[in-house]
């Protein structure tokens, strides 16, 4: 069953890919994932793009944003974001850290794709157009994370750099983590070339030294073609670390929704033809 479900009262409304089934397990967490659809930026971004870097009017993102947050009770105080790099750089979000990044870029948490917080109050946010977003949750200790991956952040294997972090940090125990993998590029649209294959070929010898039973050596990750290019899977990729990490195989939500096939709902920078918006996945955990 798809964990991802659209919720959207009206055409006014942003639209909202609710992650379901962490949500009806807990009615004090918020995660999801922004369509296209329900915001105010005029073409080519629109209409809900959250992202201040694509070249939109900056006055559009802040109201987009802003009507996000209120959509699931936060306010755009709360919005807290990183200036994303493609790298495996994880922040942890304290109190002081609140807000940053909601009205600019300058002020965003730098050089970071991956932010986890335990505070309460702080709605995660980053930035897509086909790369994966990751999401992490300890339900014991109300841990919440969001992780950047495309395929640089993936071979960096910053899903497994989240877990390392969930335990030293706040001494998360790895069986009780659930993560989730949400709307990106799917394998069907995600051609890569020799040189990204030589990364994933590197993290498929590591993970041949790993017995764990439910790892296929990343093999359902990517399907060769007869021109000499790849057809790559980074959503079973990132599922495949997040098992080897330790999470239980029956914690990770994965999605079926691919940004290229349905650019309709969902920007896609290699559909869009590179100049499109970006959405937004959140996560958080409200006030008691």
């Amino acid at each position: 069953m798809e964990p991802f479900v659209l919720h959207q009262p009206n055409q006014q409304q942003p639209e909202l890919y609710m992650l379901q089934p962490w949500i009806k397990e807990s009615n004090r967490l918020v995660a999801g994932f922004t369509g296209r659809g329900g915001g105010i930026s005029s073409w080519p971004y629109q209409s809900l793009n959250c992202a201040f870097h694509v070249g939109d009017k900056p006055e559009d993102v802040i109201a987009n944003r802003s009507k996000v947050a209120v959509s699931l009770g936060f306010t755009l105080d709360s919005w807290t974001c990183g200036e994303q790099v493609h790298g495996s750089h994880i922040t942890v979000v304290t109190h002081e850290d609140i807000g940053r990044g909601r009205l600019n870029r300058e002020t965003a948490i730098q050089d970071t794709d991956g932010l986890l917080t335990q505070v309460p109050g702080v709605l995660l946010t980053s930035f897509y157009a086909d790369c994966v977003p990751l999401y992490f949750f300890d339900p014991v200790k109300q841990v919440v994370g969001l992780a950047h991956a495309g395929w640089k952040g993936t071979v960096a294997q910053i899903a497994n750099r989240m877990v390392e972090r969930m335990q030293s940090e706040f001494g998360c125990e790895v069986r009780s983590i659930h993560s989730a993998i949400g709307p990106s590029i799917g394998s069907c649209c995600y051609e890569v070339d020799d040189k990204v294959m030589t990364y994933i070929h590197d993290l498929e010898r590591e993970f041949e030294g790993n017995k764990h039973k439910d790892l296929d050596l990343l093999s359902q990750g990517y399907i060769s073609k007869d021109n000499g290019k790849t057809m790559l899977d980074l959503k079973e990729i990132n599922r495949q670390i997040m098992i080897k990490a330790g999470i239980l195989p029956t914690h990770i939500e994965c999605t079926s929704w691919c940004t290229s096939c349905r650019n309709d709902i969902y920007f896609s920078y290699r559909k869009d033809g590179g100049t499109t918006g970006r959405m937004a996945s959140w996560i958080g955990l409200k006030e008691r």
